[in-house]
């Protein structure tokens, strides 16, 4: 009996100890929908309106009711204390916030909308029931005068009013009855100085932007403490739609904030969709300049697609900031690669002189990051131009560059040319202020290569410009100089920097150094751009951009891309003839009958040869047009119709597919128009050829081939041996048909001598094999790195040449 006590006692403890813990952890403002017959023989401790306070019968706890008029036999418990003071206070505090709730409830309160507000009213004790009103979306409340009076108030964490907390929330039906029904004030700042309109920027919810400048305000444009406009704040956390509907309520752009105007910011946080905005409201903004550093958005920029965006609408690639920087001079400093190629590829300078007269070559020696040196130097950047210190790039480069980079970066330049020059000295004689040996001061009674060299250069300054030159009334020439250019995709990136290369040698234009321009594919392009004076520096550029939009996607690639480029570049209407000089040929292939046949595109009537036809036809072909009707993209489009990369022009195909080197092709035309003018009986307007200068596309290494063996397999693993082989018999077809080099240069130089022309082939050997549809800026700059050293390498043949097409 004694043994069942203890045990009874210990379990009353048990269960007195678990029920204390259960309370411990029970919510005591749980509410809970109760009967109000538990309430009878309570006493009632205090009423007012419909909430009611008692006191439970074992006079433990105080519980307060919420009488529903629409259950009466029912009542909501909005909490059960065991503190008569923290009762009555809370009770104080439900009596008047709750009344204007359920009296402008018309279907009364369910119990999860008050578990919510009574949450709400405990959490933040210091707002206004209109602030309470809108964090519950309450909307009907609003009207009633207990809640109206507060419409504008503050008191709320920040000094927001409930209009801020609308637009915070993002509601918009919120927003539209404060503003339409309540009148609520849009002009009223928090304690950081914000207007609802910085609060609606960051929502990135036009529609309340919209409701809120359905009336005007002054808030729309208002500087915040951290001088932020609404449109400030939108472009720094990218909410593109704000931003739009912001200009469409008349947001302004020309205000300055802490990071200038706010196409500044956009540019600073690389927030494209907000650029875009304001750059189509009010285009002019891609000039503005901040005022903290005279810069426009275009140094701003931190990527190249925001590099481009603005220079599509017309932004100043070279605009100067107070310390007379230029955009290039800040992507050097700031190490961004693609931003740099975009500005050089839109015609940036790169010998501009910016702070203490450095050049962006300047800056990059002193990064000492190599692509971007590269890709100056290849654009045209010079490495013997001095600061205001007298340092050159070069004698920064080896004062500066460190570590591993400095053996590759001075081997580079050297590989290009440069010198090692030093700060002029005014204590020393001008001889020993450089390591290159100072000019002898003898001279020979004749006139030596160089002399003949200055000569030349001096005479052609004084020639009319290629945009004014009358060919017609040049004197004639007793020899004709024809150019050829290969085939290769992007890599007549190749044959812009060799022709670049010449026409610095001669002085003048190509267009006016050659009489027959031959080109295939990519340099049938090229030998049109140059017939039509286009330049070559632009034509590098160019090519850069050209790449991105051509080669998009997986191949076979859209023709449109290619064709609009040609459209717009040699217009759509523009015929083969409406340029006589100098006479062009382009190679095509027309596959509408096999064996295919070779088509010369020219801008001249083809010569009567008079003989048979190569093949005996058993069909009929539709003839070809003649070069008064033939458009000069759509040449330019079928010589580019290279297979596999782009769809057939009609019934042509790449010229590159049986005469990539266009070189004989080219001089076997010559000598037929000049045996037709025989022929004709005009023979005293023959002239002969006096130079023949061929150009191409780089020689990618040679690399060893495991097998091009087909067979039939007769296991799985010759299976795989099988197709090893086979793509490499393919390749190595494809690569033997479309060869540029070896035996075609061979028969070519052998001709040139048989007939006593000089013949001049400048082709570079690449160090990676660069693919014709590559878009990488970096592989193309190394390519474009390459050909410069091969152009250094063949300084004396290139100068070689110029005089002697100075003197044809």
């Amino acid at each position: 009996m004694q043994h069942l006590l203890i045990s009874m006692d210990l379990f009353g403890r048990i269960f007195n100890t678990v029920n204390a813990v259960s309370n411990l952890f029970t919510n005591p403002y749980k509410v809970r929908e109760v009967p109000l017959t538990d309430y009878v023989g309570c006493p009632r401790i205090r009423e007012d309106g419909r909430i009611l306070l008692y006191r439970s019968k074992s006079a433990r706890s105080w519980e307060c009711l919420l009488i529903n008029p629409l259950t009466p036999q029912n009542a909501f418990r909005l909490f059960q204390l065991d503190s008569e003071a923290a009762a009555l206070q809370q009770f104080q505090e439900y009596a008047v916030k709750l009344r204007p709730f359920y009296e402008s409830a018309r279907q009364g309160l369910r119990l999860d909308m008050i578990q919510q507000l009574t949450d709400c009213l405990r959490s933040h004790p210091g707002w206004s029931l209109a602030h309470v009103a809108v964090e519950m979306g309450l909307r009907e409340s609003f009207r009633h005068n207990g809640i109206l009076r507060s419409v504008n108030s503050t008191e709320c964490d920040g000094g927001c009013t409930p209009l801020h907390l609308a637009c915070r929330k993002g509601d918009t039906d919120c927003v539209k009855e404060l503003i339409e029904e309540c009148q609520a004030r849009q002009d009223i700042a928090d304690s950081n100085g914000e207007t609802v309109f910085h609060y609606a920027a960051r929502q990135n919810n036009p529609g309340i932007i919209e409701v809120l400048c359905s009336s005007p305000s002054i808030g729309i444009n208002h500087l915040s403490h951290s001088r932020e406009t609404p449109l400030h704040v939108a472009c720094r956390m990218g909410k593109a739609e704000s931003a739009l509907a912001l200009l469409r309520c008349h947001a302004r752009c020309d205000i300055v904030g802490k990071d200038g105007y706010p196409l500044h910011t956009a540019m600073k946080h690389s927030m494209k969709g907000c650029a875009e905005a304001i750059l189509e409201f009010t285009a002019t903004q891609a000039h503005a300049e901040d005022p903290r550093h005279g810069a426009t958005p275009l140094h701003w920029a931190k990527t190249a697609e925001m590099s481009q965006l603005l220079l599509q609408h017309g932004a100043n690639v070279n605009a100067l900031s107070r310390t007379s920087e230029t955009p290039l001079h800040i992507m050097v400093k700031r190490d961004r690669f693609d931003c740099a190629m975009v500005l050089l590829t839109h015609g940036a300078n790169p010998n501009a002189r910016g702070e203490n007269g450095n050049t962006p070559l300047h800056l990059a020696m002193k990064k000492d990051h190599l692509e971007l040196i590269k890709a100056l130097m290849v654009f045209g950047a010079d490495v013997e131009q001095p600061n205001d210190f007298g340092e050159t790039p070069g004698l920064l480069a080896a004062r500066v560059s460190k570590g591993s980079n400095r053996k590759v970066l001075l081997s580079m330049l050297c590989n290009v040319g440069a010198q090692r020059c030093f700060p002029p000295d005014t204590q020393l004689p001008p001889a020993a202020s450089s390591p290159i040996p100072a000019p002898t001061t003898e001279r020979t009674s004749g006139i030596g290569f160089e002399d003949m060299m200055y000569i030349s250069t001096a005479l052609s300054s004084m020639v009319a410009s290629r945009d004014t030159v009358d060919f017609t009334r040049d004197a004639p020439s007793t020899r004709e100089r024809l150019l050829c250019l290969d085939g290769g995709g992007i890599r007549g990136l190749v044959l812009i920097q060799l022709l670049i290369a010449i026409e610095k040698a001669a002085g003048r234009p190509i267009r006016e150094l050659f009489d027959w321009v031959s080109g295939t594919s990519t340099g049938g392009i090229l030998a049109l751009a140059v017939v039509h004076g286009k330049s070559m520096e632009y034509l590098r550029c160019l090519y850069f951009r050209m790449k991105n939009e051509v080669f998009r996607g997986s191949r076979p690639y859209e023709s449109a891309p290619l064709e609009e480029f040609l459209k717009k570049e040699f217009g759509e209407h523009t015929k083969m003839t409406d340029v006589r000089h100098p006479k062009v040929m382009v190679t095509g292939v027309m596959s509408d009958r096999h064996p295919a046949e070779i088509h010369l595109f020219r801008n001249y009537n083809p010569p009567d040869t008079g003989r048979e036809p190569t093949f005996k036809s058993v069909a009929t072909f539709r003839p070809v047009t003649r070069p008064d009707e033939q458009l000069v993209w759509r040449a330019a489009r079928s010589s580019g119709a290279a297979p596999t990369y782009f769809r057939p022009m009609g019934r042509f195909l790449d010229g590159g597919l049986l005469s990539n080197n266009p070189t004989l092709d080219a001089m076997t035309e010559i000598h037929e128009y000049n045996t037709c003018l025989k022929r004709q009986g005009r023979g005293d307007q023959v002239k002969k050829l006096g130079v023949v200068v061929s150009l191409g596309t780089g020689k990618p290494p040679q690399i060893q081939v495991s097998s091009v063996d087909v067979f039939r397999p007769s296991n799985p693993w010759e299976v795989m041996k099988a197709a090893v082989g086979a793509r490499e018999l393919g390749k190595m077809v494809v690569d033997c048909c479309t060869d540029s080099d070896g035996p075609a240069v061979s028969r070519a130089q052998a001709w040139c001598e048989m007939i006593d022309v000089p013949y001049f082939r400048f082709s570079p050997q690449l160090q990676t094999d660069v693919m014709l549809d590559e878009v990488s800026d970096a592989v193309l700059v190394n390519m474009l790195w390459d050909t410069q050293t091969y152009i250094y390498q063949q300084r004396e043949q290139i100068q070689e040449l110029a005089t002697l097409l100075l003197t044809s």
